[in-house]
Order: structure tokens, then sequence, then C-alpha cells
């Protein structure tokens, strides 16, 4: 018989997934923090939250993978309770509960007071903006928009999100406002998507003018945007990113595919023309823009010459930044009805040869570094190395600045000219410049 362990109600909240959960797990702790409870994220604690995703194959699978091995330490007695929340939990409740019944109780996306009540706690709507952050003091992640209404055809995101909901600007103000109270110095902008900012609320994409606002801040050294869509893409944005010092020029765009034939079956609005007018259009506005962008591979019906296309073409544009995907067959999805008949080992080979070609490019692009200076943020000490980012890079994604810790004792969180000395395809290396 298991006994109830003797440590106090100290909530772990732990969280898997994208930039997205991490900051709903922020606001959840927030929350948790308000009403008196002790909360963690990923350290000993007797009461488990697991913020799920459910986006792909591996994704789900490490979701499930982590509620199994809490069930295995409850079974034990190391835990007493565990709750599932997040998007795997949204998607597939009912399979849940039938498959792994003995987790203490499931939640969507959209119920946090239901899961606030089940730890004890009470909803707060005047905590606007109060969240615990996890990510390094100095920068943090903020949530412009819920949901998504494109219909990309390979896209489970609308099923576990429900539709695009933007967030007044006035309440995105405070928040950044208490960030940057809290040393937060860096905002990354996140959204399924940020160019249908403000459609909903404002009746026109508008995230010109919360950028505009959020400038004004003061501590925001740096904005950063994450996650455009190619089609309606609101160029207002260039201009203010071309004059205002603090919006990084730096933007992740993901593209998927390039093939026509693709693009229409996965139904994203756009073409192969259109969306080499745009890159060159970014291009030509923001010359010293980068742009980081995410493909997939083996989508169904993609043939060698559909492949070869996409390959030839990510030669010609040559990225600053990229990362590729191979094709999950998602349930409920629009593409779920066409034949998944491009085999593991051929997507895997394709994105492997996709990356090669990047390899190759960004090692070119950081060999004309050497010998320039850069404003760069240091995250985190590594070994023998502190470790930064320009505001080329995001966190985790993108390449790293590595500066020898033996030589030169920098501070975490702060900003320092630092002069490229090597480079390799994804790091660069550097000193200190006096």
């Amino acid at each position: 018989m298991r006994t109830k362990s003797l440590k106090k109600n100290k909530i772990n909240v732990i969280t898997l997934g994208c930039s997205k959960n991490v900051y709903d797990s922020e606001v959840l702790m927030g929350q948790l923090k308000a009403n008196g409870k002790e909360v963690v994220h990923e350290e000993e604690g007797n009461v488990v939250v697991i913020n799920t995703c459910g986006f792909i194959n591996n994704a789900k699978e490490e979701s499930v993978n982590t509620i199994l091995e809490y069930m295995q330490k409850k079974e034990e007695g190391e835990v007493d309770k565990v709750f599932v929340t997040g998007c795997l939990s949204e998607r597939y409740k009912p399979d849940l509960q039938k498959d792994i019944p003995n987790v203490d109780q499931y939640f969507g996306t959209t119920e946090l007071p239901g899961l606030l009540k089940a730890l004890g706690a009470d909803y707060k709507h005047e905590l606007i903006g109060e969240r615990l952050t996890t990510t390094p003091k100095n920068y943090a992640y903020l949530k412009i928009a819920e949901g998504c209404d494109r219909p990309c055809s390979f896209c489970a995101i609308p099923l576990m999100r429900g539709k695009h909901k933007s967030t007044p600007i006035e309440n995105l103000v405070t928040e950044a406002e208490k960030l940057a109270a809290n040393g937060v110095k860096e905002l990354i902008l996140i959204a399924q998507d940020l160019t249908y900012y403000g459609l909903d609320l404002y009746k026109k994409r508008n995230l010109a003018e919360l950028l505009e606002n959020l400038v004004k801040v003061e501590g925001i050294e740096w904005i950063r945007l994450h996650y455009a869509f190619p089609t309606g893409f609101p160029m207002d944005v260039l201009d203010l990113m071309k004059r205002e010092p603090k919006i990084c020029n730096y933007l992740d765009i993901p593209l998927q595919h390039i093939s026509d034939d693709l693009l229409k079956s996965m139904r994203r609005g756009t073409t192969k023309a259109k969306t080499t007018n745009l890159i060159e259009q970014f291009r030509a506005k923001v010359p010293e823009m980068t742009i980081r962008t995410t493909l997939i591979v083996g989508y169904p019906g993609e043939t060698e010459a559909h492949f070869q296309e996409l390959k030839q073409w990510v030669k010609d544009m040559r990225f600053e930044r990229l990362g590729c995907f191979t094709y999950s067959h998602e349930e409920n999805t629009h593409a779920y009805n066409l034949e998944d008949d491009v085999s593991q080992e051929v997507k895997q080979d394709r994105a492997n040869q996709i990356m090669e070609v990047q390899s190759q490019i960004s090692w070119e692009l950081n060999q004309e570094k050497i010998g320039d200076t850069f404003k760069v943020v240091i995250d985190r000490k590594e070994g023998n190395y502190f470790v930064g980012r320009t505001e080329f890079d995001s966190p985790d994604v993108d390449n790293e600045v590595l500066i020898d810790a033996t030589e030169t004792y920098l501070k975490t969180g702060e900003y320092y000219t630092i002069k490229v000395t090597e480079a390799e395809d994804f790091d660069l290396y550097g000193e200190i410049v006096n």
C-alpha cells in the first residue's frame, strides 16, 4: 500500500512544447503565487501539473511519456497528485481519461480557472501581466494573441487553441512594464500569427501600433518578432523596424514549402512567386534584417521533383536562419484525408539534406562577420564560456556568441560590444571591446 508523502503542498509545474506553453505555465504560476501557494518550475513537488504539447507525433509522445513517468511516481508515493493541462489534454481528453485514468484531473487550454480551483486557488482577474517567468531574467515571452484563424491543412493548432483572439494593447503595455520592472530587457512577441494581431479588436492589422506603444516602455532594449504569416503581412511594421532601434532586425516567418502544388494543398494562400517577392521586399526595405524560417518536408504528395525545387530555392534565398521538420500526419486536420505517402526514412533524409545546405549557408554568412563588432546580450555561462546572442538571434533556436570566460568576466543579462574573432556554422567566437 502506498503511503502519502509527508511533503507539504508544493506545486511543481512541468512545461512541454513551445514558447506559448512556457507563457501559459508562467501565468498559472503567477496565479498560484498570488493565492499564497508554494510553486516551483520543474523541481521537486508533491503536487504536479504537466502542461502538455499535442502538436506533432514526437511532442505527443514526450507528453504521454512524462504523464506515465509521474503516474509511476504517484504509485510509488513520491508525489500525491498529478494534473494534466495544455494542448494534448485539450485535443485528446476522452482518450487520455480512458487510457491513463489515474491522473487526478485533465484540463484543456482554456480551463485555467478550473485547474486553479482543483489546486485550491481562485482565478484572480486583476492579475494583468503577473507571471512567474521561467526564462533567464533578461528576456521573456509576450503572448499578444491566442488561437488561429488560418486554415493550414497540416496544422492542429486551431483544434487545440480555438479562433484568433488578440489581447488589447493597454494590457500588453501593462504586462511589458511589469516585466521591465523585474529586470526583463528583451521581449519576444509570440502568437500563432503575429500579422493577424488586432483584426478582431481594432478591425485592422495593428501590429505596428502595438510596437509603437511597446518601444516606449522604459528598460526594454530589444523587441523580437516571432511567427509571422506570409500572406497579408503588414508592411508598416518594416518601416518601424527600420527607424526604431529597440525593434530587432529579425523576423521569424515559417514558410513551410515553396512548390505551388504543395502550397495549394497546404492551404497556405500564397505561391512561390508571391513568397519570393515578399522576401525580396523585406530585404530591400530592411537590408540588415535576419530572416528565420521553418520548412516541412515529406508532406503528402511531395515528389522528388517538389523536394529538389525546395532545396534549390533554399540555396537561392540564403536564409540567415532555417529549421526543417518532417511532416506529421495529424488526425482531424485537412491533410489527414490525404495519403501519408512519403516514408519516414525519405522524410528524414530530405530534412537532413536541407539542413546540410543551410549549414553551409550559415557557415559562409558567419565567415563574413569575422572582424565585425556586435551588441551582444549574455544569457548564461557554460563551461569556460559566456554564451550570448546578437539582435539577429533568438534564444534556443539560433546562433550563439561564445566569449572565453577564463579571460573575461561578464555579467549575465548585460549587453556588451563584442568583436567576432572566429566563426563556425552555427556559433561565433568573440572578445569584448573596451
